[in-house]
C-alpha cells in the first residue's frame, strides 16, 4: 500500500472519527438506539457548502451553522420518540429520510461544487492532516471533561439506569435531548469538514455513512473495550483509524470500490460474532 493512500486513509479516518464519536454518545451514554446520523451528516454538508458558495461565509461559520442544523435534527429525533413514543430507530429513520428532500431544497440542486471557494483545507495532505487532528482533539478534551463532572455523571446515569437516574430528580428528557443535540452537532461537523475536503457536497453523501461509523466504534471497542470512560472515548477514533487502513489495504488487494459497503456490513457482522463469543456486548 503507498504513502498516499495510507495519508489519504488517515485524513478521511480522522473525519470518520468523528462520526464514531456522534454513533458513541446515543449508543453508549444514552441507551438511545439511533440513525440520525444518516441524515445530521449530509445536512451539516449541505449547509456550510451553501453558506461558503452562496453566501460568501467564512468557512468557521458555515461549519457552525452545519453543526447547529444538524444538531437540531438531532433533538428532533429525541422529541419524536419522547413526545409521541415512537421507537427510537424508527425516529430516525423519519427524520433521515424526510432530511434528504431538505437537503435538496436547501442546495437548490443535487450536488454543489467548491473549488472555487476558500475552505480550511489545501492541497497539503499533511497540513489536512494536522487540521483535523487539532480538531479533533478539541472536541475528545472538552467531551472527557465535561463528562467527568457533577452535570456529566447524571447524563452517563441517563444510559446506565434510567430508573435510577429518575428516583435521583435527574431530567432524562433535559439529558436525552442534550446528547442528542451534542450528537447531529458532530455529524454535522463531520459532513461540513468532509465538503471542504472534497470541496464538493452530494446529496447522496451520507448514504452508508452510519455502517462505517458503526464499524468503525465496534472495531475499537473490540481492541480496546469500554470498561472505562478513557477507553470509551478513545474506541471511535482508534477504531475509525484502523478502519480506513483496513480499507485502504482490500483496495490495494484489489477489491473494488464498489464492494465496500459489503465489505463493511462483513466487518460489523465478524466483530458482533467475536463479541457474542467472547460474551462482550456489542
Amino acid at each position: 500500500m503507498s504513502i498516499d493512500l495510507i495519508l489519504n486513509g488517515l485524513q478521511q479516518g480522522l473525519v470518520l472519527a468523528i462520526i464514531a464519536c456522534a454513533i458513541m454518545i446515543p449508543f453508549r451514554f444514552l441507551d438511545f438506539a439511533d440513525l440520525t446520523a444518516e441524515g445530521a451528516y449530509p445536512l451539516g454538508g449541505a449547509i456550510c457548502a451553501v453558506c461558503m458558495s452562496c453566501c460568501g461565509l467564512h468557512p468557521i461559520a458555515a461549519i457552525f451553522l452545519g453543526v447547529v442544523g444538524a444538531g437540531v435534527m438531532g433533538v428532533g429525533t429525541s422529541l419524536i420518540h419522547l413526545k409521541f413514543n415512537v421507537n427510537t430507530m424508527l425516529a430516525g429513520i423519519i427524520l433521515s429520510t424526510m432530511g434528504y428532500s431538505v437537503n435538496l431544497r436547501i442546495m437548490g440542486r443535487p450536488n454543489i461544487s467548491l473549488f472555487e471557494c476558500n475552505g480550511l483545507f489545501g492541497p497539503s495532505i499533511h497540513a489536512n492532516i494536522l487540521v483535523l487532528s487539532s480538531i479533533l482533539l478539541l472536541l475528545i478534551i472538552p467531551l472527557a471533561l465535561f463528562l467527568r463532572t457533577d452535570f456529566g455523571l447524571r447524563f452517563r446515569a441517563v444510559g446506565l439506569n434510567q430508573n435510577f437516574a429518575k428516583k435521583q430528580g435527574i431530567s432524562l428528557d433535559k439529558n436525552t435531548m442534550l446528547g442528542m443535540f451534542v450528537a447531529g452537532g458532530l455529524s454535522g461537523l463531520a459532513g461540513s469538514l468532509m465538503v471542504q475536503l472534497q470541496s464538493y457536497m452530494d446529496v447522496g453523501m451520507g448514504v452508508g455513512i452510519l455502517i462505517h461509523g458503526l464499524a468503525s466504534l465496534m472495531i475499537g471497542e473490540a481492541i480496546l473495550g469500554k470498561s472505562t470512560l478513557d477507553r470509551q472515548l478513545a474506541a471511535p477514533v482508534l477504531g475509525a483509524l484502523l478502519y480506513q487502513q483496513i480499507q485502504g489495504i482490500a483496495l490495494s488487494l484489489g477489491l473494488a470500490p464498489s464492494d465496500l459497503k459489503f465489505f463493511t456490513g462483513s466487518i460489523v457482522l465478524i466483530v458482533i460474532a467475536l463479541q457474542r463469543k467472547t460474551g462482550r456486548n456489542a
